[in-house]
């Protein structure tokens, strides 16, 4: 039986290639022959529009399966233009579900309780990828409850590392009270302009923070990854031979290589030393 590797994709900020990253890895990884599911937990929906899921108002989608509504696999589809690739997609409905689910049994673990009481083992996946909105909010909690993995994208821009202290702090919490084995095993660095040294100074910066967690590929700018989900594709298959769609195979394949990537016991869980976590939650 399969064990699938639970991924949430997080950063509250917004607008650092989230949702990018999210869906590009999970092609990538899909194109490579894995099984791979995205759950779509962000109310705007861009990680379904990217895979090419129906999102309209009457479709199932993660808001019925977090109310208990539907199961999971009422509402997973199969992506038309990637074999492998499955998504649960998020509709315009979600927005609301924060506040409806203040009042449920396990409102923190609604997720976990709809893919792991049967679902995991009956589709086998490979990875699940777990896309959340750009908030700390309880959307946000049960993914992190749901999985064990987080990886953080960072953009090589100013203020990069503005608000990862918060983010680090809030999964320190959930690991001491909801998800003991929520640790992060990666750190991506995106919308990387080498032309810059600017670019250059932040990465070397987050690399100084976060040690080896930080994955060698780096993602680039790309007008390419920019335009493909206006055609309801990753870029990986709206063009494999861009630097954008290449450079995130790059780093799937590196993310599969070195499996999930266990912090050393010094820097603990948030792969950070404790002397760091405290500056970085200075800002």
């Amino acid at each position: 039986m399969t064990t699938p590797r639970l991924i949430t994709i997080a950063n509250q900020k917004g607008g650092v290639g989230k949702t990018t990253s999210a869906v590009n890895l999970a092609a990538a990884l899909a194109d490579s022959g894995h099984k791979v599911l995205v759950v779509d937990l962000d109310p705007q929906g861009n990680a379904s529009t990217a895979v090419g899921a129906a999102h309209n108002s009457s479709t199932d989608s993660s808001y019925e399966v977090l109310l208990g509504d539907c199961r999971a696999d009422q509402a997973m589809q199969k992506c038309p233009d990637v074999d492998n690739l499955y998504c649960i997609p998020a509709t315009i409905d979600l927005a609301g579900a924060e506040i409806e689910m203040v009042s449920l049994v396990r409102r923190e673990f609604r997720l976990y309780d709809a893919l792991h009481k049967g679902f995991l083992d009956e589709h086998e996946f490979d990875y699940v990828f777990i896309d959340c909105p750009p908030s700390l909010g309880l959307l946000t909690i049960n993914a992190m409850t749901c999985a064990e993995e987080v990886i953080i994208p960072i953009q090589c821009e100013y203020y990069a590392l503005e608000g990862v202290g918060q983010l680090l702090g809030n999964i320190s919490m959930i690991r001491e009270h909801l998800n003991e084995d929520l640790h992060i095993s990666g750190v991506l660095l995106t919308m990387f302009d080498a032309r810059t040294k600017l670019a250059e100074q932040v990465a070397d910066e987050v690399r100084d923070q976060f040690g080896a967690v930080v994955l060698g590929n780096v993602i680039p700018r790309s007008i390419r990854v920019s335009e493909a989900p206006g055609y309801g594709k990753t870029v990986v298959d709206y063009d494999p031979s861009s630097t954008g769609a290449r450079a995130y195979v790059a780093a799937a394949r590196e993310l599969d290589e070195r499996g999930d990537y266990r912090p050393h016991p010094t820097t603990g869980a948030i792969g950070v030393s404790p002397e760091i976590f405290a500056e970085l939650e200075e800002g």
